[in-house]
């Protein structure tokens, strides 16, 4: 078993509806009886920043595309920073941190109305500050995970369109070729059942922490 004390960074990512939040409270669960301390959180958060977001995502609020994603980026700095949740204290103290999208998101979201090159730019303050250990990127068809978005809620949000979501899958990879060199992700065929897709993220977490 790897060592408890060495804090880790692993983010999940995918399109609205592809079961992340899901996975994460599994995981998480699954983590903890290996007795690793683990801490979940998400992006954009509930703190100041990210409560203006969720304001213009849900449409209250009118913006610019690229005042969105400045304040992405702005929120993830103080995600990583904030001295009471703080994401890169916790990997400091050596807890496992679970998190619920991070500049990979920005990338293949804003990437359809901005330069990707940009918003790489505009997040490359958060990178130099900590990098994930890995990104697992739950990978749905679109368009179910459009009919999972239609069948729990009554409204939608800003991305919440199935020609959005392809084109937001499509620049994941985009992003995701782009980056290889300097970032560990690993793609999980979450279009099986929610057992095997949990099953398949714990097989690759195992192996981080080399858990027997």
């Amino acid at each position: 078993m790897g060592n408890k004390n060495n804090g880790k960074f692993i983010v999940f990512e995918g399109i609205d509806g592809s079961g992340k939040s899901t996975q994460i409270k599994k995981i998480s669960k699954r983590l903890k009886t290996f007795d690793y301390k683990v801490y979940s959180t998400f992006e954009p958060t509930d703190g100041p920043i990210g409560s203006l977001i969720r304001q213009m995502l849900s449409g209250k609020v009118s913006t610019d595309q690229r005042t969105i994603a400045s304040l992405f980026a702005a929120d993830r700095t103080d995600h990583l920073m904030n001295k009471v949740s703080g994401i890169r204290h916790k990997v400091d103290q050596g807890e496992i941190v679970l998190c619920d999208r991070y500049y990979f998101s920005s990338y293949a979201y804003h990437a359809q109305y901005i330069d990707m090159d940009w918003v790489i730019h505009a997040n490359s303050l958060n990178a130099e500050i900590l990098r994930p250990d890995v990104t697992i990127f739950i990978d749905v068809d679109p368009k179910v995970c459009f009919e999972r978005i239609k069948s729990s809620r009554s409204s939608f949000e800003m991305y919440e369109k199935i020609d959005i979501m392809k084109k937001v899958r499509d620049n994941y990879f985009k992003a995701f070729d782009a980056l290889n060199d300097l970032e560990k992700i690993i793609i999980i065929d979450g279009n099986n059942t929610m057992e095997m897709v949990e099953d398949a993220i714990l097989n690759e977490v195992k192996k981080i922490f080399k858990i027997e």
